[in-house]
């Protein structure tokens, strides 16, 4: 889906003698963080209480450690710096957690945790197989372990919509690996959080010339289907500094 950038401007965005539109500031890094860590609490409050704890139990023992060593200045100082990294460390994970759980069951969802993918994956931003009436999709992927769909319904109704791609896949790309990852909550399936880190688990089987042919070879079966109405991956994308923690 094509990304469209609204370039009309209203008369709150020009500077009252009538000159240029005012520009939006961006947050800092503090800004940032301090959005982060309030989506976060509102989310899950015992990150909180986490965090503080991991920050005083590695400030402690790096206090214990300097007087055993007869310089408690020193421990303590690098103790406090090591309990903010921990810290910083748990509000990352709970953030990304956070992230996900605001977006798990929305339409779109799994084409979403895809764009938290490391690089080395051409990521469709479109489903390449949908369901209209209940709104079950399936995403593409292409990377060195192959071709990984990843759908996102019921088990039961969704494996028609992944039988249907991979035999389309395997007349046009019949020796390319085709994984399928199975989103979801019900038994079997991964859930939205784990799907980047079971994708980058896989095992390479192609070289990086190899995916770009295949890629191609992909690109040039034709125009994609159309989304249906309430799907839109492009802006269902989690908040990546969120789910790094910064």
């Amino acid at each position: 889906m094509a990304k469209r950038t609204d370039t009309s401007s209203t008369p709150s965005d020009k500077s009252p003698q009538g000159g240029s539109p005012k520009k939006a500031k961006k947050p800092n890094g503090f800004q940032q963080f301090l959005q982060v860590f309030q989506m976060t609490r509102k989310a899950d409050p015992n990150a909180v209480w986490l965090m503080l704890l991991v920050f005083l139990g590695v400030t402690a023992v790096g206090l214990l450690i300097g007087f055993l060593l007869d310089n408690w200045i020193t421990g303590l100082i690098i103790g406090i710096l090591l309990g903010v990294l921990g810290a910083v460390f748990i509000l990352s994970r709970r953030a990304e957690r956070a992230a996900y759980a605001q977006i798990e069951g929305q339409p779109g969802a799994a084409g979403a945790a895809l764009n938290s993918l490391r690089r080395g994956w051409i990521v469709e931003e479109q489903p390449v197989a949908v369901n209209p009436r209940t709104q079950d999709v399936v995403f593409r992927a292409i990377g060195r372990p192959g071709v990984v769909l990843v759908s996102e319904g019921p088990s039961a109704r969704v494996r028609v919509l992944v039988d249907g791609e991979r035999k389309r896949l395997a007349r046009i790309l019949p020796n390319v690996p085709v994984h399928v990852i199975e989103t979801g909550r019900e038994e079997g399936q991964t859930p939205l959080r784990n799907v980047a880190g079971k994708m980058n688990k896989l095992k390479p089987q192609l070289t990086k010339t190899e995916v770009a042919a295949v890629s191609k070879r992909i690109a040039s079966l034709g125009a994609r289907l159309p989304i249906p109405k309430g799907i839109d991956p492009t802006r269902m994308r989690p908040d990546r500094r969120a789910m790094r923690g910064r």
